[in-house]
């Protein structure tokens, strides 16, 4: 039966092949009661599942290929750490005991108490760390139920496996990128999800958010997976199949045509210079930086460095990660954002619950706010990122601003530990930029005290949108409403990059805004000249450029800024673009 289903695309690409079922066993757990007498033999079971996913997952660890990113690593470790906690580890024991339970629904029981609480987090990042939760509880019940922790079917054609689940961990994706894997649809999940990270890291066209996907597809099925639009056909008809193959070929085609610009200057048709900067995650990205030719690094988000970790790294580590990072660039400018975590994403070294138990985690402490608050942390961040300024051009970036003291109390600090280098005679640059995040409607409307104190301007675009609109993005029961193209939100862009710009104080968009080819020219038209995203769509972005005359789209960039009707916005920018 030919049908579609529509979700959140997480890695754009087109693949075609036959659907291969992964199975939930937390569909499968009985409730029943265990008689006294047989508690410590339920609960001797329970460890031993515990212990044999334990094993399980050190030899994923020990089967990651040298050439994987290093972010598979990082996960399997974090669900090892999450294995082992007492929360997981402990109390299902605890329930057996007291309640009879037997060992599946005790920690069944358990895992829907931490959800529970993840789900009253704010922050879309913290709240999706759930679904590590619940694939170490998937292993364990597989475990419990005497089945493997993951089953790969021996293709012995060359058919493309398309997996179909419910939910997938990094672990399991780990075992599918060493088979025929050619792309993954789940019922659940978020753009920020480890796996959707996972996904974009590998270059695998993938769908999450899909909900029913898993119990309406059979084993087998032939499947287009439209990375592109978030669209998933199933059975499609040979009309249908003809027309996805063709798409599929342009794709491929439009890919290895646009690598022919990585050495083309970025520049408009009437000559203007654009800077096309990436954003990266951790110094691993910087091989796909320089194969699509980025001009600098526009905003390096160092938090990963400090998360999925059992303890802080160290002065020396973070130095280590900027200076790899600054020298693989030779001397082009690379965007240090200091650490933009808090109670909302919460580290290792702080207990998640705590993070639930804040009224707002959103609203909270976080970020720059954060980082005052633990001066020391900071001191030690700022060191590294001094320290490794002395081997190329890094410019130093404060997120989520909001007030003329938080910048006072950060030159402050990066002053001290300017001092203790000096002290130390350890080399760097002594007139480092210093930049700030607007991510907060009240810095885009009080910029000027911004710019007053500030050497460069960055727009958090993610940020600012959810904050303007007071909308998460991730939840579905208002994702619709995230828009980008709301007439507030274009006037808060408009204005700081025109006030930057009158101002002398450069400005950059480092929000998924950059990255989004439909909005390039309106940003253009709106004066931004520095766009910073993902190093994927450099390439797209720089062909849009270098087919735009800026001249001749101001006027019309003027129009969508004026408009008040969604249509006809959509209208106006659908005439920028043709």
């Amino acid at each position: 039966m030919n049908f579609v289903l529509h979700g959140h695309s997480v890695s754009a690409g087109i693949t075609i092949g036959h659907a291969h079922l992964v199975s939930s066993a937390r569909l499968e757990v009985a409730h029943y009661e265990v008689p006294q007498d047989q508690i410590e033999t339920e609960v001797a079971r329970f460890d031993a599942a515990v212990g044999k996913v334990r094993q399980e997952l050190q030899d994923v660890g020990k089967q990651i290929p040298a050439d994987a990113p290093a972010e598979f690593g990082a996960f399997v470790d974090l669900h090892e750490m999450i294995l082992n906690d007492p929360s997981l580890s402990s109390v299902p024991k605890a329930l057996m005991r007291d309640r009879h339970m037997n060992a599946e629904w005790a920690l069944i029981q358990q895992m829907e108490t931490l959800v529970a609480q993840f789900d009253a987090i704010d922050d879309p990042y913290l709240r999706e760390r759930k679904a590590d939760i619940t694939q170490v509880v998937e292993r364990v019940l597989k475990a419990l139920l005497g089945r493997p922790g993951t089953v790969v079917p021996d293709l012995t054609d060359e058919k493309q496996l398309i997996v179909v689940a419910h939910d997938l961990s990094p672990a399991d994706m780990l075992l599918f990128k060493q088979h025929a894997f050619g792309g993954f649809v789940t019922d659940v999940g978020g753009v920020t999800s480890h796996t959707a990270i996972l996904a974009r890291s590998l270059n695998i066209p993938a769908i999450v958010g899909l909900h029913h996907a898993r119990h309406m597809i059979r084993e087998n099925d032939l499947l287009i997976v439209d990375g592109l639009q978030g669209v998933l056909i199933v059975d499609p008809d040979a009309l249908v199949l003809a027309e996805y193959q063709l798409r599929q070929s342009h794709h491929e085609l439009e890919r290895k045509k646009l690598k022919r610009l990585k050495k083309t200057p970025a520049a408009s048709l009437d000559g203007i210079p654009v800077e096309l900067f990436a954003n990266i995650e951790l110094p691993q990205d910087m091989a796909e930086v320089l194969e699509n030719g980025a001009q600098g690094i526009g905003l390096f988000r160092t938090e990963f460095l400090f998360m999925n970790r059992r303890s802080l790294p160290d002065e020396d580590e973070q130095f280590e990660a900027y200076r790899e990072v600054t020298l693989a660039m030779e001397g082009k400018p690379v965007t240090i954002r200091t650490l933009d975590i808090g109670a909302d994403k919460a580290l290792q070294t702080v207990a998640a619950g705590e993070a639930a138990l804040m009224p707002n985690p959103a609203l909270g402490l976080r970020a720059i706010r954060y980082c005052l608050s633990e001066p020391q942390m900071f001191l030690c961040q700022l060191r590294a990122i001094l320290r490794a300024s002395h081997y190329g051009k890094i410019r130093l970036l404060i997120p989520m601003l909001a007030h003329a003291h938080e910048i006072d109390q950060t030159l402050e600090l990066i002053r001290e530990a300017k001092a203790s280098l000096d002290k130390a005679g350890l080399p760097y640059d002594k007139a480092i930029l210093v930049g700030g995040m607007i991510e907060i409607p009240a810095a885009a409307l009080a910029l000027p005290m911004f710019m007053r104190r500030l050497g460069f301007l960055s727009l958090g675009t993610n940020d600012l949108i959810q904050y303007t609109l007071a909308i998460d993005r991730t939840d579905d029961a208002v994702a619709h409403l995230y828009d980008p193209l709301h007439p507030a939100v274009l006037q808060l862009v408009s204005q700081t990059i025109s006030r930057a710009n009158r101002g002398g104080v450069p400005v950059a968009v480092c929000g998924e805004m950059a990255g989004d080819p439909r909005l390039t020219r309106l940003l253009l038209g709106l004066g931004l000249r520095n766009f910073s995203m993902h190093p994927a769509q450099l390439l797209s972005i720089k062909e849009r450029v270098l087919k735009t005359s800026i001249a001749d789209i101001m006027p019309m960039a003027a129009r969508v800024l004026r408009s008040t009707d969604s249509r006809r916005t959509q209208e106006l920018l659908h005439k920028l673009n043709s």
